[in-house]
């Protein structure tokens, strides 16, 4: 095993951290309290090639591997984690499903534009009533000439709003369960699609986040992502290299609330000396940089299989469940190091803290990821 990363791949941490410190940092707090989703970033990530990481340059995209997609969500993360959230849905969940599932007409059409920047894309599937039981959504898709019409509302949406591109799941066929479920891809400005609320939320508040209504939306055949009732088939496969993903955000979370922490460590003084000579300070550093690197190498492994063509199901949960969590822990220590600074909007400690709880929640909770690793492990 050699975990020394490439040239290529320091050049890119290199670049995209140079990027995140020049183009998000100064407008991180600003953004965060206008719950403003920084459209006007897109063109600068599309250029940078983070709108299309994973996505083939016959495409418009990058064609970096999972491991390069790790990085970039990690050094997003590190400064902005609402910004590597909206970055992550895009390229994770949208735009993945239609890499994975499309046509090649449906990835020339829709992958270019997402993968330029030119298009922000959304990927609906949790609704009021089905969150973690995806599998008991009530939107239907009924068959109508040759197309399809829409009834029903997603929730959490991230890029509800603002995406020009939605993937959603939708019910077909009551009667199959989960096999009656299928995925379309619908564009922004359809007859009959509607944004509704949008979400004030704890944390990652530059991230778009709305509910999606149809009502009478119809859209043509050829818009069906992959086999009628093979959605929730897809949905799986999709969640499993998005776990990856939210695994390399927390990582990269934490990183940036370590590095918080360490930094005013150095400086506060107390007692006469730094608060860094306190072994109650050292230890809390200690376990939070152990416990990023553990989580890193969780996630990297998970992606390696990734880029092998291997199934991950269990080596993704694993890596969401711990990073996340893991990530909740650094956070929190980070406030508690901080003082009475870490509980004021001066210091970027309260942001990771509040943002970091989503992770432990977001494509699959803390207990989800507990089920599916026990599930994968007792059927072996």
């Amino acid at each position: 095993m050699d975990f020394r990363p490439t040239e290529e791949q320091a050049l890119l941490r290199r670049s995209v951290r140079e990027f995140a410190e020049t183009e998000i940092r100064p407008h991180v707090r600003e953004w965060d309290e206008a719950q403003h989703f920084p459209m006007e970033l897109a063109p600068k990530l599309a250029a940078l090639g983070l709108l299309g990481i994973q996505c083939p340059e016959q495409y418009g995209g990058a064609g970096m591997s999972a491991i390069e997609y790790c990085i970039c969500i990690e050094e997003l993360a590190r400064v902005d984690p609402a910004v590597s959230l909206s970055v992550a849905a895009h390229n994770g969940l949208c735009s993945g499903h239609i890499f994975l599932f499309g046509t090649e007409e449906q990835k020339r059409k829709y992958l270019v534009p997402l993968a330029r920047g030119e298009k922000i894309g959304a990927w609906g599937l949790t609704e009021s009533t089905s969150g973690s039981d995806s599998a008991g959504m009530r939107t239907t898709a009924v068959r109508d000439g040759s197309g399809w019409v829409l009834n029903g509302s997603k929730t959490f949406t991230t890029h509800g709003r603002v995406g020009g591109v939605i993937v959603v799941m939708a019910v077909t066929d009551r009667a199959a369960g989960k096999k009656g479920i299928t995925a379309f891809i619908v564009e922004r400005g359809a007859p009959g699609m509607a944004t509704g609320r949008k979400e004030d939320k704890l944390g990652m508040r530059a991230s778009d986040t709305s509910d999606v209504l149809f009502e009478n939306c119809r859209i043509p055949d050829d818009q069906r992502l992959g086999d009628e009732g093979q959605g929730f088939v897809q949905t799986m496969q999709v969640l499993d290299a998005g776990r990856i993903g939210i695994a390399a955000l927390a990582v990269g979370l934490a990183q940036g609330a370590y590095e918080a922490a360490l930094d005013y460590a150095r400086h506060r003084k107390a007692f006469g000396k730094t608060i860094s000579q306190f072994q109650a300070i050292q230890w809390k550093l200690a376990d939070a940089a152990t416990r990023i690197e553990a989580g890193r190498l969780l996630t990297y492994r998970a992606a390696y299989r990734k880029d092998l063509g291997i199934r991950m199901t269990l080596e993704s949960a694993m890596a969401k469940l711990y990073a996340s969590e893991m990530a909740v822990r650094v956070a929190e220590d980070g406030v508690q190091i901080h003082g009475g600074y870490g509980f004021v909007k001066d210091y970027p400690a309260e942001k990771y803290f509040r943002d970091v709880k989503l992770t432990t929640i977001g494509e699959g909770t803390s207990e989800i990821q507990r089920l599916v690793i026990a599930r994968q492990l007792l059927s072996r």
